[in-house]
C-alpha cells in the first residue's frame, strides 16, 4: 500500500482511539488532534525504510517490508515512535500539562498493526518474522494502489471532522474497510477457480493456481496458471459479462478497467519461464547463478523477458514477475537480469528499463 493511504489509515485510528478528556493533572491525556497525528506518523513510520536505497539500490529490495514491518519488533517500534511524539508535543508545555509517552502508546501500537496489514493484503510480500526470517507473506487480495480502499479511509476522515465528538464516523469507515478487503478477497476466490477450470479443460496438469489483484475493481485479475515449465495467465474480471469500451476521452478509471475481460473472453497468454533453443539455455545459465539469488527470492511467478548477445559484455538475459506486468503500462518495473558468462564466472547485474540497460550497484 502507497504511504499517504498508510499515514490516513493510521490517523482513522487515532481517531478511533482518541481518549475521552477525563485525565488528571499527574496523567494528561493527549487531545483528539494529537491522537490523530500521532496515528499518522506511526502508520507511515514503517515507510522509513526507504533509506536503505541509500545504501544500495539491493539492499532496498531486499530489505523493504523487513524490520520495520515486523510484528516481532512493533512493540519496541510504537515505544520508539510514541516517545518521539510526546517528545513532540512536549513543546506545548508552556500551555499546561502534556501527555507523556504511554498515553499514545496504545495508538501507535494499533496504526503501526494496521500499516503492517494494510501491507498484507498486497501481494508484493511482507517480511512479518524479521529479522529471524526474511519470507514474504502476502494475501494478495488488494491492488497496491487501491483508490477505493483510500476513499473509504478518507471518508471516514471527513465524516469525523465534520461529527467531532463522536468515534462513529472512525469505526463505521474501518468496518467499510473490512468489508472491501473481504468483497477483494470474493474476488480473488473467483479468479482462482477461473484458472483452476481453465487447466481442468486444457487438461494441464497445474503445479500453482493463483491471482494477482489488479487496479480499479476488486474484480479485476490476472489469472495464473503454472505448469512448471509455463505460465498461462489472462487479464479478466470476473463479474463481467461484456467487454467495456473505453477510448481516450473516457476517465482514467474506465480505461484502466478495460483491460480486464469477461471468463467467458478471456484471452490466455502462454509464456515459457525460460524461453526456448538457445535463449532457453542463456536463461537458465543467469537464473541459476549465484548473483542472481536476489532475485530468485524476491520473484514470485519469473519469466523470462529478453535474451541477447552483448558483444564483449557476453551474453544477457533478464526476468520480470508477471506479479508487475499491469495492463497499459509502459513497462513492468522490477526486470532484472545479468550479463556475461556462466563458464567464466563473471556477471554483472542490470536493470532493463525503457531505455535499454541499466546497470545496478550491487554494494552494501
Amino acid at each position: 500500500m502507497d504511504t499517504l493511504t498508510h499515514a490516513l489509515s493510521g490517523a482513522l485510528a487515532g481517531r478511533l482511539l482518541a481518549p475521552r478528556a477525563n485525565g488528571t493533572a499527574a496523567r494528561p491525556v493527549p487531545p483528539v488532534w494529537q491522537a490523530v497525528v500521532a496515528g499518522a506518523a506511526a502508520a507511515a513510520f514503517p515507510d522509513l525504510d526507504f533509506v536503505l536505497g541509500y545504501v544500495s539500490e539491493l539492499t532496498y529490495l531486499r530489505g523493504h517490508r523487513g524490520v520495520t514491518h515486523s510484528l516481532l519488533l512493533l512493540p519496541l517500534w510504537a515505544l520508539l515512535v510514541s516517545w518521539l511524539m510526546a517528545g513532540v508535543f512536549r513543546l506545548r508545555r508552556g500551555k499546561g500539562p502534556t501527555a507523556d509517552w504511554r498515553a499514545f502508546y496504545l495508538i501507535v501500537c494499533v496504526s503501526i498493526f494496521v500499516h503492517i496489514l494494510g501491507d498484507l493484503i498486497t501481494q508484493f510480500g511482507t517480511m512479518i518474522l524479521a529479522p529471524f526470517s526474511d519470507r514474504r507473506f502476502g494475501w494478495g487480495t488488494t491492488f497496491i494502489i487501491d483508490l477505493g480502499f483510500t476513499g473509504i479511509i478518507l471518508a471516514g476522515l471527513a465524516a469525523s471532522a465534520v461529527w467531532q465528538r463522536s468515534r462513529v464516523p472512525a469505526g463505521v469507515a474501518l468496518l467499510a474497510l473490512a468489508g472491501w478487503v473481504g468483497l477483494s478477497a470474493v474476488g480473488r476466490g473467483e479468479a482462482i477457480e477461473v484458472a483452476r477450470a481453465y487447466a481442468a479443460a486444457g487438461k494441464i496438469e497445474a503445479v500453482a493456481l493463483d491471482a494477482v489483484p489488479r487496479p480499479a475493481s476488486p474484480f479485476n485479475w490476472t489469472a495464473v496458471v503454472f505448469d512448471g515449465e509455463h505460465y498461462h495467465y489472462a487479464h479478466i474480471n470476473t463479474r463481467r459479462s461484456e467487454p467495456l469500451v473505453a477510448t481516450e476521452s473516457d476517465n482514467f478509471i474506465r480505461r484502466l478497467s478495460a483491460h480486464y475481460q469477461p471468463v467467458a473472453k478471456a484471452k490466455w497468454v502462454v509464456q515459457p519461464k525460460f524461453g526456448n533453443g538457445e535463449a532457453g539455455t542463456i536463461a537458465r545459465k543467469v537464473w541459476a547463478a549465484e548473483d542472481f539469488a536476489f532475485y530468485r527470492w524476491f520473484a514470485m511467478f519469473p519469466v523470462l523477458d529478453h535474451v541477447e548477445m552483448a558483444g564483449s559484455a557476453g551474453a544477457c538475459a533478464n526476468f520480470m514477475d508477471l506479479r508487475f506486468e499491469t495492463p497499459g503500462r509502459d513497462a513492468a518495473p522490477f526486470r532484472y537480469g545479468l550479463c556475461g558468462s556462466a563458464e567464466a564466472g563473471r556477471w554483472r547485474l542490470f536493470e532493463r528499463v525503457l531505455g535499454g540497460r541499466r546497470w545496478v550497484d550491487v554494494g552494501g
